[in-house]
């Protein structure tokens, strides 16, 4: 008896202890950790050339979700740009860009997420891989293939590219160029590293505010329309992302 009642009160001591520990409040997971946004700019910005409060967008590459609400892929970041000085001899390149709201479509709705934390542009990118070539020989070798399957058979394999964390399709030829009358090889589909990378000859600070400061001592910071740039809404760390 003696026993039994021992296991009885240890019983009670772990539901007990399980009940203390389902009341808790549990800590929302990536709650503390900076929120990061490929981007491609919609406008070319030169450092010195664009001036101070010059509004910006920029289209993101990759969903994310953001405070509970998902951001999709082509939402629009608005902005400005807060800092814009050309390099000379005696003074580096400074640029930064701040955003802040994200907008969108669901439907023929339009949303507008006000970014309650502020995001800058960061000294990284998601580099281009270079594509892969797939020769034409290949493609008629599987069209051969696949029509003495039949045909229901699978249609050949697509050619192989890096599966990045976003690819942007592109036009491909179908294989035949009725202008010329000749077969043409598919043109392969751009891809981006799944690992970003600092911007060569690039530093970053932050001035009294916080706000994220690019600087470069070798020429002027230009920023395109094809590079996929990061914002973020705090420090990122040295590593690849």
């Amino acid at each position: 008896m003696k026993t039994i009642g021992t296991g009885h009160a240890v019983l009670a001591v772990l539901l007990g202890s399980a009940a203390l520990l389902a009341q808790a409040p549990s800590a929302s997971p990536g709650s503390s950790a900076n929120l990061e946004f490929p981007v491609i700019m919609r406008q070319s910005v030169v450092a010195g050339a664009t001036a101070v409060g010059s509004q910006v967008e920029a289209k993101l590459a990759v969903a994310t979700l953001v405070n509970g609400v998902l951001v999709p892929q082509d939402a629009i970041f608005s902005g400005e740009v807060i800092e814009s000085v050309a390099k000379s001899a005696s003074v580096p390149s400074r640029l930064a860009i701040r955003m802040d709201s994200a907008q969108w479509r669901s439907g023929a709705v339009p949303k507008l997420l006000q970014l309650a934390k502020k995001v800058y542009l960061t000294a990284w990118y998601y580099p281009l891989l270079p594509p892969i070539h797939r020769h034409l020989s290949d493609e008629l070798s599987d069209t051969a293939a696949g029509a003495g399957r039949g045909s229901d058979a699978p249609p050949p394999n697509p050619i192989p590219t890096y599966s990045g964390p976003n690819t942007f399709p592109s036009k491909q030829s179908s294989g035949h160029d009725l202008d010329r009358g000749t077969d043409m090889p598919p043109a392969p589909a751009p891809s981006i590293s799944q690992h970003r990378v600092l911007m060569k000859n690039i530093e970053s600070t932050r001035n009294n505010e916080g706000a994220v400061i690019l600087v470069s001592k070798h020429s002027s910071i230009k920023l395109n329309k094809t590079t996929t740039y990061v914002l973020a809404t705090g420090e990122l760390g040295s590593g690849p992302g």
